[in-house]
């Protein structure tokens, strides 16, 4: 099972109304087919009534061996399903890469 795989399967214990887990490894210096940046779009009822900082670390929580090993970096936008219809069910994109590019 791909890292990718496995983070959407954990998530899945969030009961997502929308999940999207995004491999952008391909955006940075990393190997070929590497599965080291993420980017995840999670809208969720059990998120009502949380601040983002709660948010977080119930997915911290749920991802704590893919963090502890493979994924280097995972980008979090995460919402309420009211907070999901207000933003237009907009996904933000993510910034370019800014380090380990050759000179």
């Amino acid at each position: 099972m791909s890292t990718q795989d496995t983070i959407e399967d954990k998530l899945k214990a969030l009961e997502p109304d929308f999940l999207a887990v995004e491999n952008e490894s391909h955006r940075h210096n990393v190997p070929p087919n590497s599965e080291t940046h993420f980017k995840v779009t999670l809208v969720a009822r059990r998120l009502e009534g949380l601040m983002p900082v709660k948010r977080h670390q119930q997915i911290y929580a749920l991802l704590a061996d893919e963090l502890a090993g493979p994924v280097h970096a995972l980008a979090l936008h995460l919402f309420t399903p009211e907070e999901w219809e207000a933003s237009g069910r907009s996904r933000p994109d993510s910034p370019d890469c800014r380090g380990g590019g050759a000179s």
